[in-house]
């Protein structure tokens, strides 16, 4: 139901897109910006924001000047606009993150309307002044980062300890700089470390709060620190959770060979 509610919410920003003053809206970004000139509808711009992939640099030649054009004007409707491109990665977001709800009515729409409040409030803080490029990648990691610290405060506030599950260990060793050689080396390194981790959390060596840390730490370079003060942890009760964490594994392993 959540799904069929979903395509028909998306059917109304299609038709909405189609009106002449969203028309007008393009025109007026074509008159400045040369790459957008090549599309006669904001349909044709989703289309190709919607080919290839998303560090593909021609996706900035579009979202660029849209984002700075609603940060001098707040117009909602540039927003509608960004919603309608970024609606395949939102959906997709939403299906990853069901088991963060566990009312099987309710939980999979409060789900979404959560994804959408966080996204919008992403793309109103962005300035592109600030960070011109590799934008899509920017807008669903600030929407992916922001959704999980809204359901953290949730879980604290009920002692709730989540399992780590494989999309959330997935999403904190996220690569988000571009694609070629060196970073898929790297990326299948991650993932190699991230089954090491998860093998020896699935044995109960460490617990899943050890995983996520070391993870977080070792695969995906946030210091202790950073992982401490986003977590709301002590940095010394979490940098000798780590340490304890590594003896056990090594310890393991040492003797294992």
């Amino acid at each position: 139901m959540a799904a069929a509610s979903r395509d028909q919410d998306y059917g109304l920003l299609e038709r909405e897109l189609q009106s002449g003053e969203y028309e007008g809206l393009l025109r007026g970004l074509q008159h400045t910006e040369l790459f957008l000139r090549q599309f006669r509808t904001w349909e044709d711009v989703i289309a190709f924001m919607r080919t290839g992939t998303s560090a593909d640099p021609r996706k900035d030649e579009i979202l660029r000047p849209i984002l700075r054009a609603h940060g001098q004007d707040s117009d909602p409707r540039w927003r509608t606009i960004l919603l309608a491109i970024f609606w395949p990665g939102l959906k997709s977001l939403a299906y990853r993150k069901r088991h963060w709800e566990d009312d099987p009515e309710y939980g999979l729409d409060e789900l979404w309307q959560n994804i959408i409040w966080t996204f919008l409030k992403v793309v109103c803080r962005l300035d592109v002044s600030q960070r011109p490029a590799r934008l899509v990648q920017k807008i669903m990691n600030d929407t992916n980062h922001d959704l999980y610290q809204m359901y953290k405060r949730r879980w604290d506030r009920t002692n709730r300890e989540l399992p780590l599950d494989q999309h959330e260990i997935e999403s904190l060793a996220m690569v988000v700089d571009g694609v070629g050689l060196e970073i898929l080396y790297r990326r299948e390194a991650a993932e190699q470390e991230i089954d090491r981790l998860r093998g020896h959390r699935d044995a109960g060596r460490i617990s899943d709060a050890d995983c996520r840390l070391l993870v977080a730490t070792r695969v995906n370079g946030m210091s202790v620190a950073d992982y401490a003060r986003d977590r709301g942890l002590n940095y010394e009760v979490a940098k000798k959770r780590r340490q304890r964490a590594e003896a056990v594994i090594r310890r393991f392993e040492e003797n294992v060979t």
